[in-house]
């Protein structure tokens, strides 16, 4: 059976990584490399590569879903900090509840920030959202009483 390019890149990146393991001498690689982008069928591919052991990958380095493409690395997953969303939400609740909320928005909001100094987390633009909406509704709140005082008073 004919052999297609992308099994001869393939073949080239199996023996690239014996190479870089050093598992295969220059001179050896490059003459294999040669032979891989020579060969036509399957088999003469499977003769460059067939005495090369299959790379082993140590059981911690193994990840649950499928590996990046060759040469890419895997994006960090890093978690979201629960008070930085907990500040966001009593934050845009603050209007629903007369401003009862905008406080405990404040309070995580700054606790969160400081958290993710601390530990590297997402979520430092939902702290800030928690913030300035707890802050706007407070201000709001206390506005609209002193106008009510000094209206009625």
């Amino acid at each position: 059976m004919l052999a297609g390019d992308a099994d001869r890149e393939r073949a080239v990146s199996v023996l690239k990584d014996a190479f870089t393991e050093g598992r295969l001498t220059q001179p050896e690689y490059e003459d294999r490399v040669g032979r891989a982008y020579g060969a036509r069928t399957y088999e003469q591919l499977d003769a460059v590569t067939a005495d090369i052991p299959p790379r082993v990958v140590p059981p911690q380095a193994m990840v649950p879903y499928p590996p990046p493409p060759y040469g890419m690395m895997a994006p960090a997953v890093r978690s979201t900090n629960g008070q930085a969303v907990a500040s966001l939400v009593c934050g845009i609740g603050g209007l629903m509840t007369v401003g009862l909320s905008s406080v405990p928005a404040v309070v995580l909001g700054h606790m969160a920030k400081s958290r993710i100094r601390q530990t590297g987390q997402d979520g430092d633009g939902l702290a800030t959202a928690g913030l300035v909406l707890g802050y706007m509704a407070i201000a709001g709140w206390v506005l609209l009483i002193l106008l009510g005082v000094a209206v009625g008073g």
